[in-house]
């Protein structure tokens, strides 16, 4: 064991490390010793390595003398330790809360909200959306303001600064719709205590928009539009058929697999789809036949996919070739309301329309749409208006 050697100031020692170096010698421990109540006390205050001294060691020393002294203040080095343990822990839970006090709307976004709807959302667009209306719009106005700072004001300098750079009123509408949200995961998670002001009750008025498509294909129409897709693309033909007579949306058709089917019931379950819940469609003589016919040649491929292929590829091939057959047939010639334009999603809503036209029961159309409430499904309403408004009328006589 080292031995101690006493330094010039009354009470404090130090031994050497027996390998260690420290400068030109070896590292230096530093201890102290001094009385308490009458007993004789001996605390080790560390090594000239990590920072002490004789000259630091005295100042302690001192300190402690002279606390004992007065009476007031810690009396030993341990006391003096616990006490710093303490008012560290109490200055790290202060800047902890005033982190917490001051976090930005930004730091919640990209820290917390953001990392969450990556891997809950299963929509890669829908993210990158997302992404986008906050880097572009929401981050310059309110990223580095405290979100508890965020008032309807910095909302509507969002929707000014948009609107005048010429988006869309639904564009403006799904921002402040995104700002709704990470204030909604801010109170949920007690990052934020307050009012949400881009909630109902917030006083930021959303921009009015009617984003209802109305275009639909009459029956010769549908014909001719799958007969051209047929003349390009078999596969083409058979997932617009699919969505014609099914309703199903464009992402439900992709991942749709063969163990979803049921061909000799006639019934197809759509999973995961938009509203979250499994969905049954029923297919009629023509889609069987052609899920039948497809079969064999998918099997020899080895997917289970009934239309297999890459999604993001197959989005795109399918958009350009969709397009290109409804160019060749004129439907979109002069047509300058996007809601009017005939798209992939056009297949959908023909569905839909015919349905309504039949005098399908609302609550029944809903079901098979997959819709979330029925003011989604009210759209046709009018359509089955009309037939029963032709009904009506037969009762006049000539």
């Amino acid at each position: 064991m080292s031995t101690w050697i006493k330094c010039n100031t009354t009470g404090i020692r130090y031994r050497l490390h027996a390998i260690r170096k420290h400068g030109v010698g070896f590292d230096k421990y530093f201890t102290i010793r001094y009385k308490v109540a009458g007993k004789e006390k001996s605390e080790g205050l560390g090594w000239a390595s990590e920072g002490w001294s004789e000259k630091k060691a005295a100042a302690i020393l001192s300190e402690l003398k002279a606390n004992h002294t007065v009476g007031t203040g810690p009396r030993t080095l341990t006391e003096k330790r616990e006490l710093q343990t303490q008012a560290d822990v109490e200055e790290a839970e202060r800047q902890q809360e005033e982190k917490a006090r001051n976090i930005t709307f930004g730091e919640i976004f990209t820290e917390r909200y953001y990392p969450q709807v990556q891997h809950n959302r299963r929509s890669l667009r829908s993210i990158q959306r997302e992404e986008d209306l906050f880097r572009l719009w929401i981050s310059p106005v309110i990223g580095t303001r405290p979100i508890r700072e965020v008032m309807p004001l910095y909302l509507e300098r969002i929707k000014k600064n948009m609107a005048k750079a010429g988006r869309a009123a639904r564009t403006i509408q799904y921002c402040l719709a995104v700002v709704r949200q990470v204030f909604n995961y801010a109170l949920k998670n007690r990052l934020f205590a307050g009012q949400n002001p881009a909630g109902s009750t917030g006083g930021v008025t959303r921009p009015k928009v009617d984003n209802r498509r109305t275009r639909f294909l009459s029956r010769q129409e549908a014909a001719d539009l799958l007969a051209e897709l047929a003349k390009r693309s078999p596969n083409l033909h058979d997932m617009a058929l699919f969505s014609l007579y099914t309703g199903a949306r464009a992402g439900e058709v992709f991942n749709l697999h063969w163990s979803d089917l049921d061909l000799f019931q006639g019934v197809a379950m759509l999973k995961d789809t938009k509203s979250g819940k499994n969905r049954a469609v029923f297919l009629t003589d023509e889609v069987k036949a052609m899920l039948a016919y497809r079969r064999p040649g998918d099997a020899q491929g080895g997917s289970n996919l009934v239309f297999p292929g890459r999604d993001s590829l197959k989005v795109m091939r399918i958009s350009k070739s969709f397009e290109r057959a409804v160019d060749v047939l004129q439907f979109n010639e002069g047509v300058t309301d996007r809601r009017q334009r005939v798209t992939f999603h056009t297949l959908r809503h023909t569905f839909a329309s015919w349905l309504a036209m039949d005098g399908i029961n609302p609550f029944h159309l809903k079901e098979l749409l997959g819709h979330s409430d029925l003011k989604l499904t009210e759209r046709y309403s009018h359509l089955s208006e009309s037939v029963l408004k032709q009904a009506a009328l037969r009762i006049q006589k000539g």
